[in-house]
């Protein structure tokens, strides 16, 4: 059971590995779906609308109208699982263990006089939910994970001339999940479960700087710090055969896990070619290394059963620093009408020894294209479509009751976004 124990809090703290594959480790990329058709390229350079709240808070400084911006990213993920070897208890492996999910975002910002500027924002960084079948061959080591991380992030922006600006945003970070294991003390019995929930309220910030180089060339650098959690909740098992050795069929324990979300710094450039045409490039570092290990608490565990549950339980996890790439393209194509494109690379920071069912990921590649409708000059609509396709990745899983699991995922998904801004 300490192999299951871990990777099933594992999930719960770091939650979030995406739904799952649309950013690094278990981060999510979408927070803005203008940004989205270019596939990021111009995050913290672009400054297009309220959504550079996340992207550069800095950005708020060339926003001239108050406004509000929202919208929703709708993720499609599909996974096919091929030379699977389970040992000894069987099962399926259909791989349809991510469902249809939607990302929220929505912003505010209002100008305040030439320098400073004011803005709120509320969007998901991170978030996970993976929902195996019953009887997935996988499910020692991970059968369902619900996670969520929800940012609120008030913003102030000063711009010191046209030339440069600073914003900077304290984040309150809400984490809550639910995450279930199958276990099994002996071959010969029927599975058990393990139900973990756990949540916690952290503070971080972003901060950013923007430089207008040129008439023509925009430079634009972010910073999101790390978040530090200490999640509280409860394990629960509910397994009959605890009754056979005096402890009952159901077990809850209280359960605390400290976790640290990565820093990032995201680097990128807007480059206005003509009246027409501009072009984007970025790159993101993400300090992903901090995840060393995972190390859960469990308080009131009662003694007598026999290698399942310890006080204290750690994995090592061993992940490594990301960097991700993208370069886009937008299309004034006339006054309504803006066209939008990008590619993107990111790197996972996922090993071939820890990796698990629950965040089976590898290095990705990704295409997107979108298209903003001005109807008037007050609103503006936008449309967004990613297909993203991922390197072929091995699971090789084994724990102290003899089950073991290996198997190979290919990853690919489809994300689509609508938003909409609102000028006053």
């Amino acid at each position: 059971m300490k192999k299951v124990m871990l990777k099933s809090t594992l999930s719960l703290a770091v939650t979030l590995a995406s739904t799952q594959i649309f950013a690094a480790g278990f981060a999510i990329n979408e927070h803005s779906i203008s940004g989205m058709g270019t596939g990021y390229a111009g995050r913290s350079s672009s400054a297009d609308d309220a959504s550079t709240i996340y992207g550069n808070p800095a950005g708020m400084s060339r926003i001239t109208r108050e406004q509000v911006t929202g919208g929703v990213a709708i993720l499609d993920a599909s996974t096919d699982i091929s030379d699977v070897s389970v040992g000894p208890n069987k099962g399926s492996n259909k791989g349809d263990m991510v469902p249809l999910t939607g990302v929220p975002m929505g912003y505010y910002v209002k100008p305040i006089d030439e320098h400073w500027a004011f803005g709120i924002g509320v969007y998901v960084p991170f978030g996970l939910v993976t929902d195996y079948e019953n009887n997935f061959a996988g499910r020692y080591f991970g059968s369902k994970s619900k996670v969520q991380v929800i940012t609120f992030q008030p913003t102030v922006s000063y711009a010191f001339n046209d030339k440069v600006s600073i914003g900077f945003g304290p984040t309150i970070n809400r984490i809550d999940g639910e995450l279930e294991s199958a276990l099994s003390i002996t071959q010969s019995q029927p599975d058990g479960k393990v139900k973990i929930k756990g949540d916690d309220t952290a503070l971080g910030y972003n901060v950013g700087v923007l430089v207008q180089a040129t008439d023509t060339t925009r430079l634009g650098l972010t910073y999101h710090s790390k978040v530090d959690y200490k999640l509280e909740g409860n394990t629960k098992v509910d397994y009959s055969v605890l009754g056979l050795i005096g402890l009952g069929a159901n077990q809850k324990y209280d359960a605390s896990l400290k976790i640290t979300t990565p820093e990032s710094v995201d680097f990128s450039v807007t480059q206005v070619l003509n009246d027409k045409w501009t072009a984007y490039a970025g790159s993101t570092w993400t300090r992903w290394s901090r995840l060393k290990d995972i190390t859960v608490k469990n308080s009131g565990v009662q003694p007598g059963l026999p290698g399942q549950f310890f006080d204290e339980i750690t994995e090592e996890q061993n992940w490594h620093d990301t960097w991700a790439f993208a370069v886009g393209t937008s299309y004034q194509l006339n006054k309504e009408w803006v066209l939008r494109s990008g590619l993107s690379f990111d790197q996972s920071p996922t090993n071939n020894v820890d990796r698990s069912p629950r965040i089976p990921t590898g290095d990705r590649r990704a295409i997107s294209f979108g298209a903003g409708y001005s109807p008037t000059d007050d609103l503006t609509i936008d449309l967004a479509v990613s297909y993203l396709k991922e390197e072929d990745v091995s699971v090789n899983n084994h724990n102290e009751q003899g089950q073991s699991y290996s198997a190979k995922y290919q990853n690919s998904a489809f994300g689509y976004g609508l938003g909409a801004t609102y000028r006053f």
